[in-house]
């Protein structure tokens, strides 16, 4: 026999066969690591989700293709491999841990609904086609029952995520204000008719009474914590589609974070970015509702009455690796429906629900359970924060090799370095402290709404202002920010090896020192990997003419130096005069410019720390505060962002633009002297 037709023959026998096996084996892939990206910030793991997500659909269609086009079974047998179909639209709908991998996904949702309406079709065409044979005309049914459901669930989900649905259920009802026609008419009827009359005015009050810095710090149960943080999700979710909070939102939040310790603070914003992140990436908005425990009732139910009723068909004329499939199928999709259910009951969803319905002893129950599989302490995302150098690189990127120059051929060499030089270190406990602490201050130093809005306009100028040292350092932040970025950044690594750091461990610095050096470092992965978060400039151009410059400066030795040499080396460079006085301003390099700051900052002595912590603070306060809520949420499947933390947290203590409404009504009231 011929070697290719062999191979084509024996493909046509087990294509369908394969191809409904792997697309049940991705579905097990996604619904057990769909949430691992929430906490986990790897693009191993991206990757791995991504493939299978996709991969999930485009077999699922092509094994229902297969089906509709298949005449090369004969007899009973083709009834049951029709029976497949309705397995096919159950995989379609997908699991409950993820139905978007990107935000763009939500935004398809018309083409899902397109997509469930003409798969629904070609199933039932396919199962139609096989009558009159009609032992399986039960179990299929309740087999298309299911999957109707779960791909209309994921149609439902998606469209719930998308940003124009939930900017829609979150919109207040149009507010015309208190009618300023009439009342006009009638004062100007009165001072027409010679009746002397006064318009006297009576505003809400703009805030609440501020509360002092030693306010004293409430401990709270992980039970309050959890209530709380669904609570506050109910209002600052607008943040994520750009809708505006009142002051009233302002107080009542700033009441609770000022009394709150900075752990149970980032804590509570946890919570609340996960609520957001199930709400945008999974089925939460579908199956939290009234509805939802029905339809994975039926769904369930549905299953389970399919397999008894299968195993209780005559099974003469089928094939019996086609019987076994089946089973595999229906084992399957049992096994994976009951986890769905194990994850709606065991969740954070079901738990206040329950709770809010006075079912005090479920309630309990649930979060028992809850809590042996989850500890309340265990991080609901990455809990780290990425660091990219642009010394560590420039020195490293020196040293020549043929994979480099094949990877500059091929134009992936800068894909590749952002992955290969991109690290991570937790968020510490201290870093948390230090980040609340600065926001606390700066929303207990503010007097009114003006002075919210000014602090996250800041970019180091109040911080330089109260340190004292605007004069002298102001330039360094006056400039645009990614410029601002990259000099700090600098002027941070020289600092930090001036100090003697190469002499021991990073983790033994100083902790002022060594969180400075994270958030430098963090602020320059941003502007380097996720420039999207930052706001608009030329910070591409800037970074690599400054790598530039930096790679010429060391490729005059003959070997690349260590860091702490590297450091010193430039710091040896005479910098009296500015640089761009020297060399123009073609080159948008800032190396020299951060050497400038570097000695100024070093003059300092002790202090320089201490200035360089809060100017690195407001820094990355007013990045988080200038990102568009879009591109904060579309980190939260990649394991999150510190910046994202930070901006909900200044939310909260009501530090933003956000705040629109400031003064309310006004209950204006005629006075008429008789």
């Amino acid at each position: 026999m011929d070697f290719p037709l062999r191979w084509k023959r024996l493909w046509n026998v087990w294509d369908l066969r394969a191809f409904i096996l792997i697309s049940l084996w991705l579905q097990i892939v996604l619904i057990f690591s769909g949430s691992l990206r929430k906490r986990i910030a790897s693009r191993w793991v991206s990757f791995v989700l991504w493939s299978a997500y996709l991969l999930a659909d485009w077999v699922a269609v092509f094994a229902l293709g297969i089906l509709s086009n298949n005449d090369n079974q004969e007899g009973s047998n083709d009834a049951l491999l029709a029976f497949w179909s309705p397995f096919l639209l159950l995989h379609l709908g997908g699991p409950d841990t993820i139905t978007a991998f990107s935000l763009e996904d939500n935004e398809l949702w018309l083409r899902h609904l397109l997509g469930l309406l003409f798969q629904v079709g070609v199933a039932l065409y396919v199962f139609v086609r096989s009558v009159p044979e009609t032992r399986l005309a039960a179990p299929a049914a309740l087999m298309f029952t299911a999957g109707m459901l779960k791909y209309g669930e994921r149609t439902w989900a998606l469209m719930c995520g998308s940003m124009e649905c939930l900017r829609n259920s979150m919109v207040t009802p149009p507010d015309p204000g208190p009618n300023y026609a009439k009342f006009m008419e009638e004062y100007a009827s009165k001072v027409a008719a010679g009746v002397p009359a006064e318009i006297e005015v009576e505003k809400e009050p703009e805030s609440a009474p501020r509360l002092a810095l030693d306010t004293d710090v409430e401990e709270l149960s992980a039970v309050m914590v959890l209530s709380k943080a669904r609570h506050f999700y109910r209002t600052f979710r607008r943040l994520v589609v750009d809708l505006i909070l009142s002051f009233h939102d302002r107080n009542e939040s700033q009441a609770f974070f000022l009394k709150r310790s900075p752990s149970q603070a980032f804590k509570v914003i946890e919570i609340e970015l996960s609520f957001v992140y199930e709400a945008l990436y999974t089925k939460s908005l579908v199956i939290h509702t009234a509805g939802g425990p029905f339809l994975r009732c039926v769904t369930l139910s549905s299953i389970l009455a399919a397999l008894f009723l299968f195993l209780t068909t005559d099974k003469r004329g089928y094939q019996w690796i086609d019987v076994l499939i089946t089973y595999v199928l229906l084992g399957g999709a049992l096994v994976l429906e009951s986890y769905a259910v194990c994850i709606l009951v065991l969740s954070d969803w079901c738990f206040l629900r329950l709770k809010h319905l006075k079912l005090y002893r479920a309630a309990n129950m649930v979060l028992k359970s809850i809590s042996a599989f989850r500890p309340p302490s265990k991080p609901r995302w990455s809990n780290s924060i990425a660091q990219y150098n642009l010394l560590t690189f420039c020195l490293r990127d020196l040293q020549p090799s043929t994979a480099k120059k094949a990877m500059s051929f091929f134009s992936v060499k800068d894909v590749w370095d952002k992955f290969w030089h991109t690290g991570h270190r937790p968020a510490s406990e201290e870093l948390k402290a230090f980040i609340f602490e600065e926001l606390k201050n700066k929303a207990s130093s503010a007097e009114d709404s003006r002075g919210y809005k000014r602090f996250s306009a800041c970019r180091g100028e109040w911080a330089l202002q109260k340190k004292g040292y605007r004069k002298e350092l102001g330039w360094s932040v006056e400039v645009e920010f990614d410029e601002s970025i990259l000099l700090w950044h600098i002027a941070t690594d020289l600092c930090f090896y001036y100090d003697g750091a190469s002499d021991h461990r990073e983790e033994e610095s100083p902790p002022r020192r060594r969180m400075s050096k994270e958030i430098s470092n963090y602020m320059l992965y941003l502007l380097v990997v996720r420039p999207f978060m930052l706001t608009a400039g030329i910070g591409q151009i800037r970074y690599g003419d400054t790598c530039a410059e930096t790679k010429h400066f060391f490729q005059i030795g003959e070997a690349a130096p260590r860091e702490a040499e590297a450091c010193e080396m430039l710091l040896l460079v005479e910098t009296k005069v500015p640089p761009v006085q020297v060399k123009g301003d073609r080159s948008k390099s800032v190396l020299f410019d951060a050497c400038r700051l570097a000695k100024a900052l070093m003059g300092l002595k002790e202090k320089k720390w201490g200035v360089i912590g809060v100017v690195w603070m407001e820094m990355l306060g007013y990045a988080a505060s200038n990102c568009r809520g879009y591109f904060h949420a579309k980190q939260l499947s990649a394991g999150g962002e510190l910046l994202t933390h930070v901006w909900f947290l200044m939310a909260h203590l009501g530090i933003g633009e956000q705040y629109r409404i400031e003064a309310g009504h006004a209950r204006a009231k005629l006075i008429v002297e008789k």
